[in-house]
């Protein structure tokens, strides 16, 4: 036990966090009170996050309760990283207007040891007996219908649809099925079954993580604590970072494109993201916002890529804003092999994904966005005959967007 993190400063629990439940800081009951029992406890506290692998693609939104589960692992204690192997074959209805798809083993197989993969630089996956990682089949695939049934008196009809997402879709007569009633009682199980003292989630889970509450209860254990963070917003402000609105930052992105785009924060988020991407201390933040932003950038970027490339990715995003020459190594690749020559630029555009299509890139270039190896593009039916013509070129779209052509 000596080297856990009993400092009397909670300020590692407390940042970021939008809800504690229970919470009641002038109670010395342990069960009341998550900075009395991290205080008093003879072992470490066991913190379960539970993820359902449905995509292959992990962002910034998605690393904020991983970021508070390292903060766990720093002090001393457990984290029970859940995968949701079988839960994901169901899907988290939270949030949704109709009945998610169902995966199949394989899929949440591999997506799940992509996620992983993916998490590397943000959970410590190394010190011992600071990590388990658990698959929910293990406990919910020998559930017998006894069993099953047996978690279906915990909970009422009205309890369920009580839950957002179900009410709404009762209220607008979208289908429900039963089998998504299982869902919050399958994820509340996994605390018993690793005898979660802490669970983690974001602000849209409080309905699960208190299921889970209920459920320790109604098995003999003590109830967890649940910790809720909030969602991330994307650079759009108003929704919630997200690959198909296109306002996130990729886990998996490179050193330059991570960086260009956080450098480009909008300043009513910067707060935000300093405080639930960073441990940076937020009294003594520069006061430029500009500068805030280069520092947000680089000091993200060097998380996931090291202090090194993020330096090389700061001098090569200024060098691109100036429309200048920058190192090969700095700035993803795209093949020309899978564009037919000759073709036309806009072509270009929209088969590297800088666009999403020809049509768009046409007017990327009438709008003079558009740059080719620091030259600004004006001609739109701009067409060249080989890959020869662009091999090694940047191929750039605003501050943000670029390719180096490779024929």
């Amino acid at each position: 036990m000596a080297d856990r993190n009993l400092n009397p400063d909670m300020t590692w629990l407390s940042r970021g966090i939008s809800e504690l439940f229970p919470h009641r800081p002038e109670s010395d009951d342990p069960a009341e009170n998550l900075a009395c029992l991290l205080a008093k406890s003879d072992r470490p506290l066991r913190v379960k996050l539970g993820i359902d692998p449905t995509g292959s693609a992990l962002h910034l939104g998605h690393s904020i309760p991983f970021r508070k589960l390292r903060a766990f692992q720093d002090a001393g204690h457990t984290a029970v990283v859940i995968i949701g192997d079988f839960t994901a074959q169901i899907g988290d209805p939270t949030g949704k207007s109709e009945v998610r798809r169902q995966l199949t083993p394989q899929d949440v197989r591999d997506n799940a040891k992509t996620y992983l993969q993916q998490l590397r630089p943000v959970l410590d996956f190394d010190t011992p007996d600071r990590l388990e990682i658990r698959y929910n089949s293990e406990w919910l695939a020998k559930l017998d219908l006894k069993e099953i049934l047996g978690l279906l008196t915990t909970m009422t009809v009205g309890q369920m649809l009580a839950k957002e997402g179900f009410s709404e879709r009762y209220e607008k007569e979208n289908p429900i099925y039963l089998h998504e009633f299982l869902y919050p009682l399958m994820q509340g199980y996994d605390s018993v079954a690793v005898e979660a003292d802490v669970e983690l989630g974001g602000t849209d889970q409080k309905f699960n993580l208190a299921v889970g509450r209920d459920l320790q209860r109604h098995f003999g254990q003590k109830p967890q604590f649940g910790l809720l963070l909030p969602l991330l917003l994307g650079f759009d402000g108003v929704n919630k970072m997200s690959k198909s609105l296109n306002n996130y930052v990729g886990l998996t992105e490179d050193a330059l494109s991570m960086y260009s785009k956080l450098e480009g924060t909008p300043d009513a988020l910067l707060e935000q993201y300093f405080e639930l991407l960073t441990k940076l201390p937020l009294e003594s933040l520069p006061e430029n916002p500009r500068e805030r932003q280069k520092l947000l950038a680089l000091d993200i970027v060097a998380q996931y890529h090291g202090g090194e490339a993020a330096k090389e990715a700061k001098k090569a995003a200024e060098s691109l804003s100036k429309g200048q020459q920058i190192a090969t190594e700095s700035v993803p690749e795209f093949p020309l092999t899978e564009v037919t020559f000759p073709a036309k630029l806009y072509y270009i555009l929209g088969a590297s994904g800088l666009c999403k299509s020809g049509g768009e890139g046409r007017r990327q270039i009438q709008g003079g966005a558009v740059r080719l190896d620091g030259d600004r593009i004006r001609d739109v039916n701009l067409e060249f005959p080989s890959p020869g013509d662009l091999d090694n070129k940047v191929l750039q779209v605003g501050k943000k967007k670029f390719v180096r052509l490779m024929a």
